[in-house]
């Protein structure tokens, strides 16, 4: 409860309510309570004005959790994948590094399209709910130029536009705030956009701007999914005229997947040393059965072991393990060959397993 004092405020941590801010108010805080005080305006009256301002003050602290609540369950949901897409077992799960929240500055998202399943993990600059604006407009820019743009290159450009607007809309509401004293953050903005695009026989393509490259589990061994130099993010400086798209090694029947923000490798213990994301992936594909939600408990249990405090960062894990049926073996061999090249002709319409 929010009390009011006649006096002068104590000093020294004040005690809090139930919603995190400053519960022990003074005349001081307040400048209608302070000229009543002069005034002087009987107790009664003073102590009828109190409970006022305490109730007033509590209902608006009220709506605004409220309010921060709505929007982050809001966003968890836009971020919570299908168990299944396509043949694709899918799990995922986001760590937010504000306390109490839970959704922050990483995106995500799986979608089956006529072109094949396509991927996206991003990373905002900043974290916690400031970022979640930045986020919405990625993931609707994604969501929208997925079903639309045949090839991945144009996806990314989608994104691009999408990324500018959302600059220019941040820049005009900057604009408009600085006679309160508002910082201007709109030239900072950036965010990491990883592209994925899985065919029906497993084959990936992708796009790379500043995102941690995926591992892929094949077997008992665990190996980045691409070595290439990443573009640079998005927001800062424009896409280059031509986009090379890398051709990945295929994600056969069995192999497992796994996505992950920077915040995961980043993490730290009390000694400063980095967190041995490879070394727990390795350890996780030696499992006799690796399913998503067996690779993200295995990840998330090191992971606590090794911080022992939440997380500095925000953390994003998405685990994709394809389960389509093997196709049958050609004559002569025990199973399906991993190719090391990628045709990069138009596909087919996505087939949908049986």
């Amino acid at each position: 409860m929010i009390r009011f004092k006649g006096g002068a405020p104590r000093t020294g941590r004040s005690r809090t309510s139930s919603w995190g801010p400053t519960a022990s108010w003074g005349p001081d805080h307040c400048p209608l309570l302070r000229r009543a005080l002069a005034c002087g305006l009987p107790p009664t009256v003073l102590g009828a004005l109190g409970t006022g301002l305490a109730l007033h003050v509590g209902r608006s602290l009220l709506r605004e959790v409220r309010r921060n609540r709505t929007i982050a369950r809001t966003a968890q949901r836009m971020l919570r994948p299908p168990p299944r897409v396509d043949g694709l077992a899918v799990a995922a799960v986001q760590l937010s590094a504000d306390r109490g929240a839970r959704i922050g500055g990483d995106l995500y998202e799986v979608v089956a399209t006529e072109y094949g399943v396509r991927v996206v993990i991003g990373d905002v600059r900043g974290h916690g709910l400031g970022a979640v604006p930045t986020v919405d407009a990625v993931l609707a820019g994604f969501r929208e130029a997925v079903h639309d743009e045949p090839d991945l290159a144009g996806v990314l450009r989608r994104l691009e536009r999408a990324m500018d607007r959302h600059l220019r809309e941040r820049a005009r509401a900057e604009r408009l705030s600085a006679r309160a004293g508002h910082a201007f953050r709109t030239a900072e903005e950036f965010v990491t956009v990883l592209l994925l695009e899985i065919l029906p026989d497993g084959e990936m393509r992708a796009l790379n701007c500043g995102h941690p490259w995926p591992h892929l589990l094949s077997g008992p061994r665990a190996e980045p999914l691409a070595r290439a130099d990443p573009l640079p993010p998005l927001g800062p400086f424009p896409l280059p005229a031509e986009l090379p798209v890398v051709a990945c090694a295929p994600l056969l029947p069995g192999d497992t997947l796994v996505l992950h923000t920077d915040g995961a490798e980043d993490a730290r213990d009390a000694d400063g040393r980095f967190f041995p994301l490879p070394e727990v992936l390795a350890s996780a594909a030696r499992e006799a059965e690796p399913t998503p939600q067996a690779v993200l408990r295995t990840i998330l249990t090191a992971l606590v072991h090794h911080t022992g405090d939440p997380p500095k960062d925000d953390v994003a894990l998405l685990i994709l393990r394809n389960e389509r049926p093997s196709p049958r073996a050609p004559s002569g061999t025990g199973g399906a060959a991993r190719s090391g090249t990628t045709d990069l002709s138009p596909t087919s319409p996505l087939q949908h397993p049986a």
